[in-house]
Formats: structure tokens, C-alpha cells, sequence
């Protein structure tokens, strides 16, 4: 049996490329906060890993309910039937790293981090 990919090719293409990222998550309260797409970090086994400065109420909010959304995109990429840009929508449930080969990975490459924000990928939509 086959695991099916849940980043697509457009997706990995989309991440390449600089765009603004957007990350919301509720639980305390309802937050959004971002960063840029050559900030994230896909893994083989296609998590998501993101440099975490402040996030402090993201954290606050990941802390009482896990489940957030991303969205990104970029205009160098086109999207359907040859839209001038596309973007895609992340649903996904989060945590912290402190510490591990991942966070030294990270920190090595993002030195101004505090904690590395691991988004695990239940589905990731194409929205243009």
C-alpha cells in the first residue's frame, strides 16, 4: 500500500518562491499570525517546520487546541487555467519543538529562533 502525497508538486513549487504565510489557530482566543514561505521547511515525511520567534498567543492557543490553518502563495507560480499565481490552504494540527535534531537543523539555518513550530498536514487544498 502507498501513501498518498498529501503536499502536492504546485505546493512544493508555491513554497519555493517568497509569499507571505498566514497561520490561524483558536483556543484562547482566535489569532493569526506570519511569516514567509522561504522561512518553512518540508520534510520527507511532509511536516511542516516553521522558525518560531514570538507565536507566543499561537502557542497559548496550540497549548488548548492543536488544530490550525495556514494559507500561503506566491505570483510566480501559475494556477489554475493559467491564473497569474495560486495559493494553497493548510489544515493541519501543531506543536513546539525545544529541543531535538530538528530544532538544531532549524537553528542552524534560522539563528534568530526560539522554538521551531511543527505543523503535522491532514489536508492541503489549492485554492486559485
Amino acid at each position: 500500500m502507498t501513501d498518498k502525497k498529501k503536499l502536492s508538486d504546485k505546493f512544493l513549487e508555491v513554497v519555493k518562491c517568497e509569499g507571505v504565510v498566514s497561520i490561524t489557530s483558536w483556543g484562547v482566543e482566535t489569532h493569526v499570525v506570519n511569516t514567509w514561505n522561504s522561512f518553512l521547511v518540508i520534510t520527507e515525511d511532509e511536516r511542516i517546520l516553521i522558525p518560531a520567534y514570538g507565536f507566543r498567543k499561537t502557542e497559548k492557543n496550540v497549548n488548548v487546541n492543536n488544530n490550525i490553518l495556514l494559507t500561503l502563495g506566491t505570483r510566480e507560480v501559475s494556477g489554475y487555467k493559467d491564473y497569474p499565481g495560486t495559493g494553497f490552504l493548510v489544515k493541519g494540527t501543531a506543536r513546539y519543538l525545544s529541543s531535538g535534531e530538528e530544532y538544531d537543523m532549524m537553528k542552524e539555518k534560522f539563528s534568530f529562533l526560539t522554538r521551531v513550530f511543527e505543523v503535522t498536514v491532514s489536508k492541503a487544498t489549492q485554492m486559485l
